[in-house]
């Protein structure tokens, strides 16, 4: 009987891992609209703020909390749209309200997600972004709001497509 139990209570285990697997590791879906309702690809011109500091984003991750409460500007490749990051709460930005994006890593020749940079951007302004397409370059001006967990956590202010 004994053994029994053991092996149902493996089973469930196994079930409920599998059941809650895909939530994890499902990618961010943002909302698209027919064709004729999606804006241009540039956003409105936000202006950048004079003492705006230039950065790398591995420079960023590599010492955030020089960063905090500054605001940054720099170019990565796009990698996609997630979630990763969101509804954190030291670090509060709601998945209702908020898309989080992921940029690629530049210091390897290797396609690798810089997961410890959370850039937040509000999901009416990333409607705009939709046809954005894995590796574009992007420009990205930002406010870095937490250092939460030792990882830089940026509101993105503009985004700008710079080339295909």
């Amino acid at each position: 009987m004994k053994r029994t139990n053991k092996y149902i209570i493996l089973l469930l285990l196994i079930l409920g891992i599998a059941v809650q697997a895909p939530a994890f590791s499902a990618p961010a879906v943002l909302e698209t609209k027919p064709a004729a309702e999606v804006q241009t690809k540039t956003a409105p011109a936000v202006v950048v703020p004079a003492n705006a500091m230039q950065v790398t984003p591995l420079a960023l991750v590599a010492n955030p909390n020089s960063f905090l409460n500054k605001t940054v500007v720099m170019t990565a490749k796009f990698d996609k749209f997630s979630t990763v990051g969101l509804d954190y709460p030291p670090a509060l930005r709601k998945t209702e309200d908020y898309i989080g994006l992921m940029v690629f890593r530049d210091d390897t020749e290797y396609e690798i997600p810089l997961s410890e940079l959370k850039l937040f951007m509000k999901r009416e302004d990333a409607q705009k972004f939709i046809e954005l397409k894995s590796k574009d370059s992007v420009k990205i001006v930002g406010k870095v709001f937490s250092s939460a967990l030792g990882d830089p956590w940026v509101d993105v202010l503009s985004l700008e497509s710079i080339k295909k």
